[in-house]
Formats: C-alpha cells, structure tokens, sequence
C-alpha cells in the first residue's frame, strides 16, 4: 500500500462542489466508518453509493479540508494537587472551552502531587487560542501547567 507520505505529492486545496462526486463519497464513508455507522467497508459504500474500487482507490488521498488544517492537536502537561475533584474541574473547564479532549493520562500521586498529561484538539488556527490554556493554572489544586506541543 503505497502512502501519501513515501511518494512525491503535491496537496490542492478546491471547492467540492467542483469536483468529481465521488471525492465526496469517499469522505462520507470514511467517516461512516469511523463513527461506527456501518460495519464494514463494504456496507458503507453501498449506504453511500459508490463502489468499493472508488473508495479503496481514493480513501488515502482525499480529506475533508478541516480535518487536516483547521484543527490542532495540543499536548498538555499538569501537575495537580491530589485532592478530589481537581482533575475533574480541569477536564470541565476544558470542556467549557469547547475542545476535544483525545486522552488523559495520569500518573501515580506521589508526595501529593500527580502529573497529567493531556492531548486535545482545538478547532481554528489561532494563537490567541493558547493564551486562555494557561489560566487552568487559575483553578483550585492546578499547581503547573505546560504546553509541551501545539500542531
């Protein structure tokens, strides 16, 4: 299977009603797919109306414009208190913010403190979107906040 990556390619950015209809198609079984509204592959392409060659010859290459530039992925390391509910007003204000969080993972307490490192996706592509992460230092039992990556 040949990837977008390992070959010499070049990326066009077009309105998809200028399109083939099939580009679309594609897109709309793979999210089928990965919202789990069918089964298989070949369940999806025929809910959507396309053949499987279609799909197995343009999946890798076609995607919905959003998805690869108007979203990014932060990592985020805390360190939080280890007190009740501390990880659970973080996980809520970053709901409040409307991102998506992709996981969490925590670690042991140790000597009252545990380190979190969690990944999530903010829609948009600004920086100003960064700059209200760092008032989780604000909330009760957030004792360090760093972002380790933004994408």
């Amino acid at each position: 299977m040949e990837n977008i990556n390992q070959r010499n390619s070049q990326l066009i950015v077009a309105e998809a009603d200028v399109l083939p209809e099939v580009f679309s198609k594609v897109i709309e079984v793979k999210k089928l797919i990965a919202q789990k509204g069918e089964k298989s592959s070949a369940s999806a392409c025929r809910r959507i109306g396309i053949s499987r060659s279609a799909y197995y010859k343009y999946k890798d290459s076609v995607f919905p414009y959003e998805e690869l530039f108007t979203r990014r992925i932060v990592s985020l390391y805390l360190l939080l208190s280890d007190s009740p509910g501390v990880l659970s007003s973080v996980l809520a204000f970053l709901h409040g913010h409307d991102v998506n969080i992709l996981t969490v993972n925590q670690s042991i307490p140790i000597d009252g403190a545990a380190a979190v490192n969690i990944s999530l996706r903010l829609s948009g592509g600004s920086d100003d979107e960064l700059k209200w992460l760092y008032s989780i230092t604000e909330l009760n039992g957030v004792l360090e906040v760093k972002v380790l990556s933004a994408e």
